[in-house]
């Protein structure tokens, strides 16, 4: 542990000038470049090019048959920084809003403090991700191969939480992340005068009574035990220089979040259903569009057993073992597709002046770095024991 004390100074600069300069999903060049040096530097097999610019370290120390997977994510947001601070971003419209430079180098240091101690037998995967952020990296990453190249017995994920302490963590077993979904509806009717609206087929008001009954599919039609959300993000109809044109079609957008594969499908079954019979009420026409996008997070029980305790020896009585699911989505699901799975939140400190993931003035807090180097180390301890 003094030694992982010793390389905090390091891992807090890095950390700094990886805000500095994000990237966005599979354009993270330097990102990746520095992730691949500082694992050969440490004596890791490096391998690249999975999902574009995803990059493994693969470190292997005495004989022991079980084989680890620990995944951080290296992309940022398409968002400006608005908070001055030294290490603000460099690159306009572009910022690390989610914490994944602070993700990157815990795992790079947790890999580093590895290769120095080698106290355990077995293997351990290092992988770094690209494009969390609604661009498809994990999954790019599993079809790519990464999974053959490199099977895991388990694989572990590890998101920074605002509003817990950095020397905070919690393990739970179950959903963690809901499946994150989009879809599109088009009315299409016929336009007119907006002064003779008998003339034609108003596909404006179709959208008005169908967004006025979206939110009846959570809360009519889904078990009210099983949490989920349906949301209208997007409306585009007309033209607003043009004030007396009832328009010929309107466009809605929106995300849909569920826990379970069922009700997943129901989402995307009763979407279209009242799409469908919002269209034949008005005599007009629906265009309906479903992508699937992102499964569910859920912690495998057995998986979820061995993270919390490597958690309780990091962080004693700050585990938490109850903690509510998130309706955000994270791509590690399909990685938890291939392997036992277990994604652990970590504390980024208080939730306070802009310290909200997403948001223009987020930071990842520096404090947080010697937690999850020390979470990262002790859970390949324990799972690759020695004795």
């Amino acid at each position: 542990m003094s030694k992982i004390d010793d390389d905090l100074p390091f891992l807090r600069d890095l950390r700094h000038d990886l805000h500095a300069h994000p990237e966005l999903g599979f354009e993270e060049e330097r990102t990746s470049a520095i992730v691949a040096r500082l694992l050969e530097e440490a004596g890791l097999k490096v391998y690249r090019g999975l999902g574009g610019t995803g990059v493994v370290g693969t470190l292997q120390v005495g004989n022991g048959t079980r084989t680890i997977g620990l995944r951080a994510d290296m992309d940022a947001l398409a968002m400006p920084e608005t908070a001055e601070r030294p290490y603000k971003s460099t690159v306009p419209g572009k910022m690390h809003a989610c914490g994944h430079d602070g993700h990157t180098v815990m795992l790079l240091g947790a890999a580093r403090a590895l290769a120095r101690s080698r106290d355990f037998s077995g293997t351990v995967h290092f992988i770094f991700q690209p494009a969390e952020e609604g661009r498809g990296g994990a999954k790019r990453m599993v079809e790519d191969g990464l999974f053959d190249l490199f099977p895991c017995d388990a694989v572990y994920g590890l998101h920074n939480m605002p509003g817990m302490d950095p020397d905070e963590m919690a393990v739970v077993a179950g959903p963690q992340l809901a499946s994150s979904d989009g879809w599109t509806v088009t009315f299409r009717g016929t336009g007119t005068h907006g002064a003779k609206p008998h003339l034609g087929r108003d596909p404006v008001t179709a959208a008005g009574v169908f967004l006025a009954s979206l939110q009846t599919i959570p809360g009519r039609v889904v078990d009210p035990l099983q949490p989920s959300v349906v949301s209208a993000c997007s409306v585009q109809a007309g033209d607003p220089k043009a004030l007396n044109v009832i328009p010929d079609f309107v466009e809605i957008g929106g995300t849909a979040r569920a826990y379970s594969p069922h009700v997943r499908d129901q989402l995307e079954t009763e979407i279209r259903r009242l799409a469908e019979g919002t269209a034949a009420m008005f005599g007009i026409k629906a265009e309906y569009h479903f992508k699937r996008r992102i499964p569910p997070v859920v912690n495998d029980p057995d998986t979820t057993a061995r993270a919390l305790g490597a958690a309780k020896d990091v962080f004693g009585s700050k585990v938490r073992t109850e903690f509510p699911p998130s309706t955000a989505g994270d791509d590690f699901a399909f990685f938890g597709a291939e392997a036992p799975g277990c994604y652990v939140w970590l504390g980024n400190g208080p939730a306070v002046d802009g310290a909200l993931h997403h948001n223009t003035a987020y930071d990842f807090c520096d404090e947080a770095i010697g937690s999850g180097v020390r979470f990262w180390t002790r859970l390949v301890e324990r799972e690759l024991s020695c004795q």
